[in-house]
Order: C-alpha cells, then structure tokens, then sequence
C-alpha cells in the first residue's frame, strides 16, 4: 500500500489505485465524465492546490530563492489546519491503500506535487515513485 505523486494526464501506474486531482481548475476542454477515462484524476481536491496567489509566484520563479519562497508560502497554507488534517489523512491512508495524488505540471521539481510529496513523507506516507 502506498501514494503516489504523478502527472496528471499520464498513464496509469499498475495497481496505482484512486487518482486524487490537487489542482486548482479542473482540466480545460476535458468533459467531466472523461476525467477519469483520460487519466486526469478520479476525485478533485483542491484544497491540497496552491492558491492563485501562490501558483503566480511558483510559475514566476526563475532563480532558487523565489522557487524558495514559493514552496514557504505553499507549506505555509498546508499548515492551515484543514490542509493540514487531510495531508495527516492521507498519510495514514498510504499505509492501508493505494492511491494517486497529482497535478498537470510537466517538471515535478518545479511543481506544488514535489512539496505535497515531502509533506506526505515528513508525515510517515509510504510514498513510491
């Protein structure tokens, strides 16, 4: 049992289990009975997205520090307490479940997905790649 942290849109991992879609919008042009045929996500949970404000301050990152200060002001909304409780959650999930959490970002490295994906493993998530 385990999470994973993929890009959503891609192909399905074997045994990869529920998709969790943790972005702001759903997927543009794609009708909503074709988000889980088109490997989008199975289940929406935009609580675990950046706010809008942070997603501008993540897609304008050019250097380290501002790529810094984005993933300091994301950790800091998933320290609001229902963000907080729901990365708990599926912490403890990972453990007893297999399921999927993603965004649609091309470079996890320079996605909210690399520090969800910390989140999760500072949290005791059995995490798989």
């Amino acid at each position: 049992m385990a999470v994973r942290v993929v890009r959503l849109g891609s192909p399905r991992a074997p045994g990869e289990g529920t998709r969790i879609g943790t972005v702001r919008r759903p997927p543009r042009g794609v009708p909503r009975a074709e988000f889980a045929a088109g490997n989008w996500y199975d289940v929406w949970y935009p609580l675990l997205a950046p706010s809008p404000e942070t997603v501008k301050l993540g897609q304008q990152a050019e250097t380290p520090q501002q790529w810094q200060a984005f993933r300091k002001k994301y950790r800091a909304e998933m320290a609001a307490p229902d963000a907080a409780r729901t990365v708990e959650l599926l912490a403890a999930l990972s453990r007893h479940a297999d399921f999927s959490v993603g965004c649609y970002c091309e470079d996890e490295a320079r996605c909210h997905r690399s520090v969800l994906r910390e989140l999760l493993s500072e949290r005791g998530a059995k995490v798989v790649s």
